[in-house]
């Protein structure tokens, strides 16, 4: 079975699954005081050009609830499109941890949050009676696959700055992200003014595990404690650092993500031939949106596993992975012409 349901059915990269067996050789320190650990943050820093601290982390909630818990008291507020993962798909999780009340924004036809958007939630600000916003999440690619670019991070970023937010950047796809700008991880973060970012690596063909990566030092006072605190620490860190150490050396996530692009792009195309297929967002990393019969879940979902996003009007989600072979493209559409 292939699937378009989500770049998490995906397999494991042959290179992450090295990469585990080299760290499986022999002992090393715990709760990231080995080598593999201090030579993946080293790495880190080279790649973002800054003296980020970097924290490894389970899965991307995980890396949320810490980002977010980071920069946060109970009686803020975090800002976020009303399409996100960690409003929409995180279950109450960040909430929960954090204390906090989470204000959802009308994201655009893209999935995007505008200046004005935010601007309409940026009130009441020393009000003891109102939650006082403290940060502004993004999400890079948004769950419609689109993307910001680095001037519109910038743009927001610098209106966080104005009215003393932190800018997160909930990143489980950002690799797709920077490979279908050709740009480098930096340009979409810190040097764009992101304070904090959470960096996806299980979408993107690693077994578990992702990055939370701390840009403004102001966040680095508590987030250690934090780390533990929100049960992320891992005692052997190694394992989660060995597969990010893989995906840095050489650009592994560039090749890895821009084959998923790629797929998606082929899909778009392949999907745009069909009559009864309407296309309904830009294809820009590696998810495609389309409205299809009602009539063809049953069959499709049979040997093409996807998910419907939202029901009332046939509207689905196709996703890419880094395995995504254009024969499996061929034989999505074939079935579907079968159905036409």
């Amino acid at each position: 079975m292939k699937s378009f349901a989500s770049d998490n059915y995906s397999g494991v990269l042959p290179q992450i699954m090295e990469a585990l067996q080299k760290a499986n050789d022999k002992h090393a320190r715990s709760y990231g005081a080995d080598d593999i650990t201090a030579r993946t943050i080293a790495k880190f820093r080279q790649i973002f050009d800054s003296e980020v601290d970097v924290y490894f982390v389970f899965n991307g909630t995980g890396a949320n609830v810490l980002s977010i818990s980071s920069a946060t008291q109970s009686y803020n507020a975090v800002l976020c499109a009303d399409t996100s993962h960690i409003y929409c798909d995180e279950s109450s999780a960040p909430e929960t941890f954090t204390g906090c009340r989470f204000f959802p924004l009308t994201a655009d036809e893209k999935g995007k949050l505008s200046i004005e958007t935010i601007k309409t939630r940026l009130i009441r600000q020393g009000d003891v009676h109102y939650p006082q916003a403290s940060m502004l999440s993004i999400t890079q690619a948004t769950e419609y696959g689109t993307l910001y670019t680095p001037a519109e991070i910038k743009e927001i970023a610098a209106l966080c700055k104005e009215h003393g937010l932190y800018l997160h950047v909930d990143g489980s796809r950002f690799f797709n992200a920077a490979a279908s700008m050709d740009c480098s991880l930096a340009d979409i973060s810190g040097n764009a003014g992101v304070d904090i970012l959470s960096l996806g690596g299980t979408k993107a063909g690693m077994m578990f595990g992702e990055a939370v990566v701390v840009f403004n030092k102001e966040l680095s006072k508590h987030i250690a404690f934090k780390h533990k605190q929100v049960m992320q620490l891992a005692s052997k860190t190694r394992f989660i650092a060995a597969q990010f150490e893989a995906m840095l050396v050489g650009e592994l996530w560039r090749a890895t993500a821009s084959h998923a692009n790629k797929m998606a792009q082929l899909l778009h195309t392949a999907l745009s031939a069909h009559p009864s297929v309407s296309i309904t967002k830009p294809t820009q990393a590696n998810a495609v949106f389309a409205i299809i019969p009602r009539s063809w879940y049953e069959p499709l979902q049979e040997h093409y596993p996807f998910y419907i996003w939202k029901d009332d009007t046939h509207e689905v989600r196709l996703m890419c992975s880094w395995d995504t072979q254009e024969d499996d493209i061929r034989a999505f559409t074939n079935a579907i012409s079968k159905l036409s």
